[in-house]
């Protein structure tokens, strides 16, 4: 690891000595608030604008990254550290985007006789049958394929890596996420969104997600109209009705352990808007929703912003024995069999009374954002000396977030993410509320200057049967050109 972290500095200071001559234009910044929380590597182009252009100009801006990945390879799929050597060229017109990641990972002198050793699996299917397809290799060199942006075009695009990816109002899915395994593994997915508007027939809209193209795993869509447009009613003339269905087919992917049926979880939601404008945006919204085991979950809620500056929400919920809200959430590649395994259970007929709240606030046009979120029963939880007996739903959960855009006045931007579940399970709330078990923490720091950038990222998941902390971290030190 010595030799990573020399060659990342020795790099970055070199950089740093010929910044003055670099365009200062090509820097990596977010393409959306959204994408901001959660990502694994901010000099990673999937969440970048992609070049300065004007919106009809094409426009070139490249990258070199050098830094270090644990992969699992050899003979046994041990874990090992290779040296990573990636070019990273950015191309831009007008709203279309597209950026690559083109890695050769390689080991100086792994044994005295050979200077060199490149890993194969970077371009080659199937690697020391590694279980890799063509498409599981080849796609994922693609950082991202963009067209348009979300929230602001009528048809918006976007493939690659995909970070907090919410559909409605989230009861089904909520801050998805593809890029959990960043930086030794990338998974190219689909986020897109055609709004009736492009046709001037705006009743009706739909938007659709892939986590995985490669494997078709993670799919859903949420369709929705806006039946009452066309009338001059308040308020109710920016009403939605809306169905989503989110499914997996394959929810034993990452485990390795046996085979799995196809879930899906479907509902059908209304969103009406209260108040418009950017300083007390105020939305009400109401959901029913059924997971895999056909266990049924309502929602109503509200949510928006005061002042422009502080974000809120709120929820009422009545949950069926056995349903998990917001079942693709975060962290759901993680505990996608966990859940698998949940859902084949036994459940009963009772409904639940629970809750959830959430409060922040996005200051600097949405570039310094600070959010947390708790959700749980209205029933104190019950202490257990086994957590294999309980449900998540049984207990509070907490997610917070914390995100500094990149700032040309500030050499040092992050993102940070905690999520806490079974809280009050082991030792009562208010301990278990600090206590970092059965919790997954990610964090990204950079700094830049001039055109280097230098980003540790950092990632540590609770593995329950191990009773400790999975760790990945990675250096990675890059330049823009």
């Amino acid at each position: 690891m010595r030799f990573e972290i020399a060659a990342a500095m020795t790099l970055l200071l070199a950089c740093a000595s010929i910044a003055p001559c670099m365009a200062e234009d090509t820097s990596v910044g977010s393409q959306d608030s959204s994408a901001r929380a959660g990502s694994q590597a901010t000099t990673d182009a999937t969440n970048s604008p992609g070049p300065s252009a004007s919106p009809s100009a094409f426009a070139f801006a490249g990258g070199v990254a050098l830094g270090s990945d644990v992969i699992l390879s050899g003979d046994n799929g041990t874990a090992q550290t290779w040296t990573k050597l990636s070019f990273q060229p950015d191309l831009s017109f007008g709203k279309i985007g597209l950026g690559l990641d083109l890695p050769i990972h390689f080991m100086l002198y792994q044994t005295t006789d050979q200077a060199v050793t490149i890993y194969g699996g970077d371009w080659i299917p199937n690697y020391e049958n590694n279980g890799k397809s063509f498409f599981d290799v080849y796609l994922p060199k693609i950082m991202y394929v963009r067209y348009g942006k979300k929230g602001e075009d009528p048809f918006f695009a976007k493939f690659g890596s995909i970070s907090d990816l919410s559909l409605g109002d989230g009861f089904i899915m909520s801050n998805y996420s593809n890029m959990l395994f960043l930086p030794a593994q990338r998974i190219f997915g689909l986020d897109l969104g055609l709004d009736g508007t492009l046709f001037q027939f705006p009743y009706v809209g739909i938007e659709a997600i892939a986590g995985n193209l490669a494997r078709l795993d993670v799919m859903g869509a949420r369709v929705y109209g806006r039946p009452l447009i066309d009338t001059s009613i308040p308020i109710l003339k920016d009403l939605q009705v809306g169905a989503t269905f989110v499914g997996d087919t394959n929810p034993y992917l990452y485990e390795n352990t046996g085979s799995a049926s196809p879930v899906g979880a479907y509902g059908a939601d209304i969103l009406v808007p209260i108040i418009g404008g950017s300083l007390f945006p105020l939305s009400t919204f109401t959901d029913l929703a059924f997971d895999p085991n056909e266990s049924a979950g309502w929602m109503i809620g509200a949510g928006g912003r005061i002042i422009g500056i502080f974000t809120y929400g709120a929820q009422l919920r009545v949950l069926q024995d056995g349903f998990v809200p917001s079942y693709f959430d975060a962290n759901y590649d993680l505990y996608r069999a966990e859940r698998y395994d949940y859902m084949q259970l036994a459940h009963g007929t009772n409904f639940t009374p629970s809750w959830y709240a959430s409060l922040g606030t996005s200051l600097l046009s949405d570039k310094l954002v600070f959010n947390v979120a708790l959700d749980g029963p209205f029933a104190a939880p019950a202490v257990v000396a086994n957590l294999a007996t309980a449900s998540q739903t049984d207990y509070p959960h907490l997610r917070g977030v914390l995100s500094l855009a990149q700032i040309d006045t500030i050499p040092v931007y992050f993102d940070a993410s905690y999520d806490k579940y079974y809280i009050g399970a082991i030792k009562g709330f208010f301990p278990d509320l600090v206590d970092p078990t059965d919790a997954v923490i990610g964090m990204d720091i950079n700094y830049k200057t001039g055109a280097a950038v230098l980003t540790l990222a950092y990632n540590a998941e609770w593995n329950p049967v191990a009773s400790k902390f999975e760790v990945t971290s990675s250096l990675q030190a890059a330049v823009k050109f």
